[in-house]
């Protein structure tokens, strides 16, 4: 898609609510439409936007086994409250044999070679697998600038993933903390703070689904 098709889409969308947005996007492609998820705090808003507008619409997750406890529970949850069609891809080499060949423990944020070495192998080959057995033409994410302060100039409701040839709609880029607890309160959704990503680290450390890792080749 060129350049001046985005902005001239996200400038029609631009007063349009996240619904609204994903309504949109859908509509581009109903068969051919997915929401990705980590199960990380506030993931039950997307995941309830998105099956709003399309029931049963395919949500891949990435369990790289190594999630907390409550992430599992958490996801369980929100599997059944949604009724979600979640479709769960993971990694060929299981978490414990990672963990037995890097030092038994999962990377710490400093670790950045360790981080990015789980992120690869446990994380992006399994998501880049899932994304060209899926296909999808519409993929929804759960992006907010907020989470993402060094990039967010970069970052539009509607974009191009050329990677995988499809649209990539972020629809609540704009929220706050504020409005997603709003939200959250207002459908009865559950959530869980309790969260940490290896293949992440920290908030500043991009895992690689969205943006180059640092130990990549430029």
């Amino acid at each position: 898609m060129l350049p001046e098709e985005l902005q001239s889409i996200n400038q029609r969308l631009q007063s349009a609510s996240p619904l609204e947005i994903i309504r949109w996007a859908i509509d581009q492609a109903p068969e051919s439409a997915l929401v990705t998820t980590n199960f990380r705090p506030y993931e039950a808003v997307i995941l309830h936007l998105a099956t709003q507008v399309q029931p049963g619409i395919p949500a891949l997750w990435i369990d790289h086994g190594t999630n907390l406890p409550e992430t599992y529970v958490f996801a369980e949850k929100t599997r059944e409250k949604l009724s979600l069609n979640l479709l769960p891809y993971l990694p060929k080499m299981t978490a414990a044999h990672w963990l037995a060949l890097n030092g038994g423990q999962v990377p710490m944020p400093d670790e950045v070679e360790r981080v990015e070495s789980f992120s690869r192998i446990m994380k992006l080959e399994p998501f880049e697998r899932g994304m060209r057995e899926l296909a999808p033409k519409v993929w929804i994410t759960a992006l907010r600038k907020e989470q993402n302060p060094q990039r967010a100039a970069t970052l539009h409701p509607v974009m191009w993933d050329a990677k995988f040839q499809c649209l990539k709609i972020n629809p609540i880029l704009e929220w706050t903390p504020v409005e997603m607890d709003a939200y959250l309160a207002e459908h009865d959704l559950p959530n869980e703070r309790t969260y940490y990503d290896p293949a992440k680290g920290d908030e500043k450390h991009e895992c690689g689904l969205h943006a180059k890792l640092v130990t990549d080749k430029q």
